[in-house]
Order: structure tokens, then sequence, then C-alpha cells
């Protein structure tokens, strides 16, 4: 009885949501072999491959920029150090929508770096409409998931271990490796897990930013509201969706099996 609720939140806003979209997909024209047409149809398949290159980029580049800031923000002790943090983790407080728009004053056709760039050069730099904008947006959005995660492994890290790992004569290259890197990778895997399946579905900042760029959201929206293409927006959605899940779970056993072997490694 106590499952029940749990159950049926699952249930209605998921299992049954789900099954609604599969049939949708056998409906179509080409039935259950509209998969096969999301990976034969070239657009379909470079937005899927742009996507994953997308959201495997701002994965890789905001676990290298949180591992560095957040082991020195919890490291070390100065003025402005909260709010310094503050900043880092407000984009958790916007939506996509928002991201894109701080994208465009940024980088868009009357953004900031246009300004500055016509007055120095005689010409504007804009790029808040091409694939490297929607990275900035994609990135500032994940950053305050992976920082979090990352200042509360590196809270528990021992100073010792690396006290006698440079004791021993250990480079400082090979302390970071042997000792900080392994203490801070449960966090990395987890957020990094988490940023690549927000970046996956993002659909607010592309909505905002990719006018002309054919990331997975945005071709969805496309074939279900304008070409009035459901099979083949419900097939790439359940795509979407199975390939987020399917990393989330390799993610989930990695660590599962980590957690596992780590109390026998200690004893």
């Amino acid at each position: 009885m106590l499952m029940m609720p749990g159950i049926i939140i699952v249930a209605a806003f998921f299992l049954i949501p789900l099954a609604l979209v599969a049939m949708r997909v056998a409906d179509g024209p080409d039935g259950w072999a509209t998969y096969f047409v999301i990976l034969t149809n070239a657009r379909y398949f470079a937005s899927l491959v742009q996507t994953l290159v997308m959201s495997a980029g701002v994965t890789l580049t905001a676990l290298v920029l949180c591992a560095v800031c957040g082991l020195f923000l919890v490291r070390n002790r100065f003025a402005g150090r909260n709010v310094l943090t503050a900043l880092l983790t407000l984009p958790l407080s916007f939506p996509g929508t928002v991201v894109g728009f701080m994208v465009i004053m940024l980088a868009g056709r009357q953004g900031v770096i246009g300004s500055i760039s016509d007055a120095i050069f005689g010409e504007k730099f804009v790029f808040a409409y091409e694939i490297s904008g929607l990275f900035i947006g994609y990135l500032y959005f994940s950053i305050p998931r992976v920082i979090l995660a990352v200042m509360a492994s590196a809270e528990k890290l021992d100073p010792q271990l690396e006290e006698a790992a440079r004791s021993l004569g250990a480079p400082t290259w090979r302390v970071v490796k042997d000792v900080i890197l392994p203490g801070l990778m449960p966090g990395l895997i987890s957020s990094g897990a988490i940023c690549f399946a927000t970046a996956m579905g993002a659909f607010g900042t592309a909505f905002t930013l990719a006018t002309d760029i054919d990331v997975l959201p945005m071709v969805i929206y496309t074939e279900f509201t304008r070409n009035a293409n459901v099979a083949v927006a419900a097939a790439l959605s359940i795509a979407l969706g199975a390939m987020t899940w399917a990393v989330l779970f390799a993610v989930r056993c990695f660590v599962g099996s980590s957690a596992d072997v780590a109390p026998r490694g200690g004893a």
C-alpha cells in the first residue's frame, strides 16, 4: 500500500504517456519501420549525431571547468567566495529561454561581443545563433548542476592523503591523477550523467537560439507542430528518451559497482 502513490505517479506521468507515444509510431504510415526511417534519413540521423556530440562536448567541458573551480572554492577561503559560488549556481533558477536570451545579449546581433568587435575591427562577431552559441548556452545551463556535486565530493577529500603522496616524492600531476581525481570521480560521474541528459533534452535554450540548427528536440518540435508528422516525432522522442535512459542506467550501474568494490578494497 505504501508503494501505491509512487506506482500511480509513475504510471500516470511516465508509463501510460510512453505507451501512447509508442502507439503513435505504430499507427504511422511506416509502422514500426519508422524507427529505421530516423536512422536512414540523412536529416534525422545528422540531428541525432549532432545532439550526441553536442551533449558529450558540453558534459566534458563542464566537468573540466567545474572540477578546477569546485576544488579551488573548497580549498580556499577568500573575500567574495560565497558571492562567487552563488553566481556559479545562479543558472539553476533560470529557465532555458532566459539562458538563451542571455546568450543573445552576449553574442547576438545587438550583443556585447558584436558591439566591441564592431568598434575595434569594424565588423560584428555574431555567433549566438550558431552551434557555438548553443554550446555556450548549454554549458552555462549545466555548470551549476556539476559544480555543486564536485564541491560536495571535494569536501570529503582527505588532505592527509595528498600530503602523504607528496612526502613520498609524487609530482603534482601524479597527486591529481592518483589521489584527487579518484576522490572526485563519484561526483564527476553522477553530475556528468545529469549534465548529459539535460543537454540531450534541452528545449528552451534550443528554441531560443537554434533557429537553423537541427538538434533533436528542435527536430521533434518541427515534425510535430509544423509538418504534422506525428509518427516520426514520436519515434524521435522514444529514441531520445532511450539514449538518455541508457546513459543514466549505465552510470548508475558503474557507480553502484564502484561502491561495492570500494569496501572490499579498503578492507
